[in-house]
Formats: structure tokens, sequence, C-alpha cells
């Protein structure tokens, strides 16, 4: 039986492919296969009788193709601050087994789990200025600022909407200047990539 739940905050993404993402788009990833990094920082929440406000995770993900033809692996970061019932919370949620579209497609086409990871998490977002930066010390560092004019080094804004998105309707899209994450064997290092930025809000 799965339990009541509900997150909402803010999510920071950063991928391999080219800015605009064509995911996005149910298209094929830019480079033949697809490998990224998310971080969220829940405003306000609760898993049951567990309140989960504050309480930052991440993720690292690969997959050997496209998303949507699975086998891919993750890696889940949890907030060190958080407490047992908290872990516990967020664990159940990333098994997809308690409903919510986002967590049960991630689990259906990524369902090698590596084993989690507590760590201290930094994450700093302006989606009005389209920066951010998610830091997880040995672990994962992502850098976003916005999207330039190649010609005039002007700041560039674009969104992405999606009125019947499964993770989110409106994204800010801007540039990875550099996403690294370490562990093997997920380490992975790129530049200048597409990222989004938004508010999410999931529930079951």
């Amino acid at each position: 039986m799965s339990t009541k739940w509900r997150i909402a905050g803010e999510e920071v993404v950063s991928c391999n492919c080219a800015w605009g993402c064509p995911c996005q788009f149910s298209a094929l990833p830019t480079h033949g296969r697809c490998e990224a990094v998310a971080a969220w920082e829940i405003h306000e929440g609760y898993f049951g009788d567990t309140r989960l406000d504050g309480i930052r995770f991440a993720r690292i993900y690969s997959w050997p193709g496209a998303v949507h033809e699975g086998n891919g692996t993750r890696l889940n970061v949890i907030d060190e601050k958080a407490t047992d019932d908290q872990r516990t919370a967020l664990l159940a949620l990333e098994s997809g087994t308690h409903g919510g579209l986002y967590f049960e497609i991630y689990a259906a086409v990524c369902p090698n789990v590596l084993e989690p990871i507590f760590a201290p998490i930094a994450i700093e977002v302006d989606r009005e200025r389209r920066r951010g930066r998610v830091v997880i010390p040995e672990v994962l560092e992502s850098y976003i600022e916005p999207i330039r004019n190649p010609a005039t080094g002007e700041e560039h804004r674009a969104r992405i909407v999606l009125p019947d998105g499964f993770e989110y309707r409106e994204a800010e899209n801007a540039n990875t200047v550099s996403f690294v994450v370490k562990p093997p064997p997920l380490a992975m290092r790129y530049a200048n990539t597409y990222a989004q930025l938004n508010v999410f809000n999931w529930s079951n």
C-alpha cells in the first residue's frame, strides 16, 4: 500500500545534451546517449507523517542510449542533515513504488541502482537570473549561468513550456558551464551543455 506524499520546491538539472535538450521534445539525445545530474531543494513536503521541508537530494543518471530505451544507472545522494525517517522516506519515493510519475518513470528506465550516498549538499538557485550551483564534496560539482549570444555576449533567455509535463510545467533554460561527477562507475565531465531551472510540485 502506497503512502500519501507531496514534495515541492526548486529543481536544478544539467545533462550532456546541447541547449534545449532533445529529450524534452521526444527526440534522441544529442550524442546518442544521456547522462545527467539533478538536484532538488524541498521547500515544503511530507511522506506520510514525516515532514521533508528544507531537505535536499540529488540524483546522478547514466544511460547507454536514449532515456526511453532504458537500462540506465542511477545514484541517489541525500542530504546528510536528513533524519533516519527522512532518509527512509526519500529512498521509498525514489523506488517508484509509492506513485508519482517522475519516480515511476525513472525507476522503470533506470533500473540499476547504486548504493545511496549521504553527504552535505549545497544548492544555490536563481531562476530569474538563470544561475545555479550544486556542490556535493567528492561527488558532484555543477555550475550554471545564462546562455549568451555568440556575437554580442548578451544574456539570452529561453524557456520550455510543457503544459502536461510530468517533471515541470515551465523551465528556464541555461548553460551548464561545467559539471563533474567523481564516483565510479558514473564518473563524467561535461562543459557548455543543457541546464534547466524550474519549480517542481509532485505528489501521488
